[in-house]
């Protein structure tokens, strides 16, 4: 009988993946490491929010377990978190000593963009946080790229032949464009930047007003809580372009704080079939407007006779 013969085949894992992802399987590896040896990542971008979903993690964490490891990289005698601030601190409320952490090699360069990638797609995300954390990214980039020289390349696509903000926009979910003017947004001093995390400056005019110095924001603030009004879009471009003419002081500033929003102008609405039952037929909007104004001006007149005739 003969022997089959034995080939050395390789395995379907290895026939469908890289050499470096082979390589990376090889070095990295699941451990049970103590909370007190996890650090969180330096500069940290993200806050972990103790809101209803923190809780609920908590809970689950308490039934079973941290499952899903977090991930960190060896720096000095312990680890540096990448990814898991929020289930960190979920087990130490839940009680636990240890969490399954993925070990990694990373450079400092890697671990930023590690870190950025693996956050920047939770949602509910303030808009200080994206700020930070692409700005965070972008300086990543741009040191482990490099920049060849001059010669070669075309302004903007220094960076391995590809342009840095598209680089900056692989694995988050927002554009090249938008990641730069949430970027812009570090330039806001923490007291508005604070307000547009809650709300009361709209993203939009938040981007205009990074514009002015951190001198003039100030004042902006002043002017904010005295007059009790945060700038539309309209006037938050009007502060830019004064702060570009070098014409941007407390008055002016207070003159274009004291116009008047179109949002807070009143306006009536009349449903317009309202309008067509009444009058029988169909009317184009500037002949629905005329028509409504007359009647309006022919009943204030009614009125008028009405009350000259009670007067005598």
């Amino acid at each position: 009988m003969k022997k089959g013969l034995k080939l050395d085949l390789p395995s379907a894992d290895s026939l469908f993946s890289t050499q470096a992802e082979r390589d990376d399987m090889k070095k990295e590896k699941v451990e049970m490491l103590h909370l007190d040896v996890l650090s969180a990542f330096e500069n940290h971008p993200f806050k972990v929010a103790q809101d209803e979903a923190f809780q609920n993690l908590v809970e689950s964490i308490k039934e079973n377990g941290v499952l899903i490891p977090a991930i960190a990289r060896q720096k000095g005698d312990g680890y540096e978190l990448i990814a898991g601030h929020r289930r960190k601190l979920a087990a130490a409320i839940a009680g636990l000593d240890t969490i399954p952490v993925l070990v990694r090699e990373l450079t400092d360069e890697q671990a930023i963009i590690a870190m950025v990638d693996s956050n920047v797609q939770r949602e509910n995300i303030l808009p200080s946080e994206k700020a930070f954390a692409y700005k965070m990214k972008l300086e990543a980039i741009k040191r482990q790229a490099g920049r060849p020289k001059e010669s070669l390349v075309q302004v903007g696509q220094n960076y391995q032949g590809h342009n840095s903000r598209n680089l900056l926009a692989q694995n988050s979910p927002d554009s090249s464009v938008q990641i730069q003017r949430f970027i812009r947004l570090t330039e806001l001093i923490p007291q508005l930047l604070q307000m547009v995390d809650d709300k009361r400056i709209a993203f939009n005019p938040a981007v205009e007003l990074s514009y002015l110095s951190h001198e003039q924001q100030e004042l902006l603030y002043s002017t904010i809580e005295a007059e009790q009004a945060t700038p539309s879009l309209s006037q938050a471009q009007k502060l830019k372009a004064l702060s570009a003419e070098k014409m941007l002081d407390e008055s002016t500033m207070l003159q274009v704080m004291q116009e008047q929003k179109a949002n807070q102008k009143e306006q009536v609405r009349i449903p317009y079939d309202k309008v067509k039952a009444i009058v029988g037929r169909d009317l184009s909007p500037k002949e629905l407007e005329d028509f409504i104004f007359k009647a309006v001006a022919d009943y204030q007149r009614k009125l008028i006779r009405q009350q000259n005739r009670e007067a005598r």
